[in-house]
């Protein structure tokens, strides 16, 4: 399939919420999306770099503080959204994450790489729920990634408490945590007869920042800064350009063809980069009792009731 940014229908009249935004992926889909006419809310855990990558948008956007690593920012940007939308909001793209960090705990005491990238996010989009079942065909589009197929999940031991801690492993089982949300939001929302789509997408390998923030948090002194321009350098040799990794989650937020429950990634060798399409999810995100179980957890662990129930 051959989809690029041309192919994207006019947003006029939407209004779309976009985690991550001040840079990377986030800042191309708020871009792209309100060239296209959105109205793009900008939900960045830094106001300063927030407001600079504000500038960069032509059209319709406005900034939003959001701490996803806690709970007490997720709840106050969430009520901030449903009361300057009047509880309308047509896509949310839960596209924001950590990558192979070292061992460190989000403000309410989870490992920071599940706490940010799956807690943070589930909680958003429930409490975001009364705002998107009142549009018809409301999109979710939740971010994974090809390191969904490394680790599996640990139900019993999510934060790594029983665990010796591995960043990748913990990154893998945090990615995978988004694709199973994403399908068991969709089984939800089909049983509860709600007009909603929920999806996930990954960039493949994509140019980033991730990379770079990953060698910079685990390395110090003259020797980091040697490593981390290295990552840097390699990271540009092999990666596919960040337009093409945005992509995939730009069709999964816009395309008129979009079913609930799918899955989109490049479609090149292994996922790696290439055009848009449906990409193959490992058997376990697609499981009802892991669905079922992970739902739970995460409830039990973020405090906030699910919705659908």
């Amino acid at each position: 399939m051959s989809w690029s940014e041309a192919d994207i229908p006019r947003q006029d009249g939407k209004t779309v919420l976009v985690t991550g935004a001040n840079s990377g992926l986030g800042l191309r889909t708020a871009q792209v999306l309100a060239e296209h006419g959105a109205h793009v809310i900008m939900a960045c855990r830094s106001v300063e770099r927030g407001k600079a990558a504000l500038t960069t948008i032509d059209g319709a956007a406005e900034l939003l503080e959001l701490d996803l690593a806690d709970l007490a920012s997720v709840r106050k940007a969430a009520a901030e959204v449903r009361e300057r939308t009047g509880d309308h909001l047509d896509v949310l793209v839960n596209n924001a994450g950590v990558m192979a960090t070292p061992r460190a705990a989000t403000a309410d005491g989870f490992e920071l790489q599940l706490g940010t990238n799956h807690l943070g996010h589930a909680a958003l989009t429930w409490l975001l729920m009364p705002a998107l079942r009142e549009v018809p065909g409301a999109r979710v589009v939740t971010l994974s990634s090809i390191a969904h197929r490394g680790s599996g999940l640990d139900l019993d031991d999510l934060n790594f408490e029983r665990r010796r801690y591995r960043a990748g492993a913990a990154y893998s089982q945090s990615k995978l945590a988004n694709l199973v949300f994403a399908v068991e939001l969709h089984r939800r929302a089909t049983a509860a007869g709600l007009d909603l789509v929920s999806v996930a997408a990954h960039p493949g390998m994509t140019d980033t920042e991730l990379a770079g923030n990953s060698a910079r948090l685990r390395a110090s002194g003259p020797l980091g800064r040697v490593v981390t321009a290295v990552v840097d350098v390699g990271n540009k040799l092999i990666t596919q350009s960040l337009a093409r990794g945005t992509l995939p989650q730009l069709y999964a937020a816009t395309a008129p063809d979009v079913r609930g429950g799918e899955y989109f990634g490049p479609t090149g060798p292994a996922e790696i980069f290439g055009a848009p399409g449906r990409a193959k999810p490992r058997a376990a995100a697609l499981d009802p009792t892991i669905g079922r179980t992970l739902w739970g957890r995460t409830a039990d662990l973020t405090g906030v009731s699910p919705d659908p129930a």
